[in-house]
């Protein structure tokens, strides 16, 4: 199914296994690896293909915020930092094409962000994938690897997901996956220069007993 630390074919630590970054995470042809100083040029190159579809869906800091990491270098030393205490689970999204086995091509991003434990024990997951790659299945996949690992490992109770209204492709991830509508959260994140409403989306561990990955698996095979 999915496996950590080196990709294979099982997942280890389900059903309580303990967290430990770093974690690479694989479901056939789809890898979930941590963000590396060797992947700059890959992810430069990939962005910035890319800066007009995803512009509209990014992250921006409202006026008066602290300016966060500037580089790639940066941005790798900040997130690594929270991965290690337990606060993210930044990864980088690979597709391993059947033309080229030998070496997986990047194709976006997944990030469990705003880990807390305790009576919430809930994240929220945000992506992008590289415009070329979109409709293959990759972002369900990883989506699914993702939240399968912060319930059985992490054992995290809520996995939440917000989306602005306009991007339709990114509420087909959710609905193909059952992801829990819980309505509109006005002016809710800062994205494409201004504070924008969001659909929020939510699972429950106990919705899911038989991991979101097989949820998914069944689905595609219908």
């Amino acid at each position: 199914m999915a496996s950590r630390e080196q990709p294979s074919q099982g997942m280890t630590g389900l059903g309580g296994g303990r967290h430990h970054w770093p974690v690479t995470l694989r479901h056939g042809p789809v890898i979930l690896a941590p963000l590396r100083h060797r992947d700059r040029a890959a992810w430069e190159r990939v962005r910035r293909e890319n800066a007009s579809w995803l512009r509209p869906w990014e992250a921006t800091l409202p006026p008066g915020s602290q300016i966060g990491p500037s580089t790639y270098a940066g941005l790798v030393r900040s997130v690594s930092r929270q991965a290690r205490e337990g606060r993210m689970l930044p990864w980088l999204v690979y597709y391993e094409e059947e033309s080229n086995r030998s070496k997986p091509r990047l194709a976006g991003q997944l990030t469990v962000s705003g880990i807390v434990g305790g009576s919430a024990s809930w994240g929220q997951i945000g992506y992008w994938i590289d415009q070329r790659l979109a409709g293959r299945g990759i972002i369900p996949t990883a989506v699914a690897l993702a939240v399968d690992y912060c319930f059985k490992v992490m054992s995290l109770h809520r996995i939440e997901i917000a989306i602005r209204p306009e991007n339709t492709k990114s509420l087909r991830v959710v609905a193909k996956l059952g992801f829990r509508p819980e309505g509109l959260r006005p002016r809710y994140l800062h994205i494409d220069g201004d504070w924008r409403d969001h659909l929020v989306f939510a699972l429950n561990a106990e919705e899911v007993p038989e991991g979101l990955l097989q949820r998914w698996e069944n689905l595609r095979q219908r």
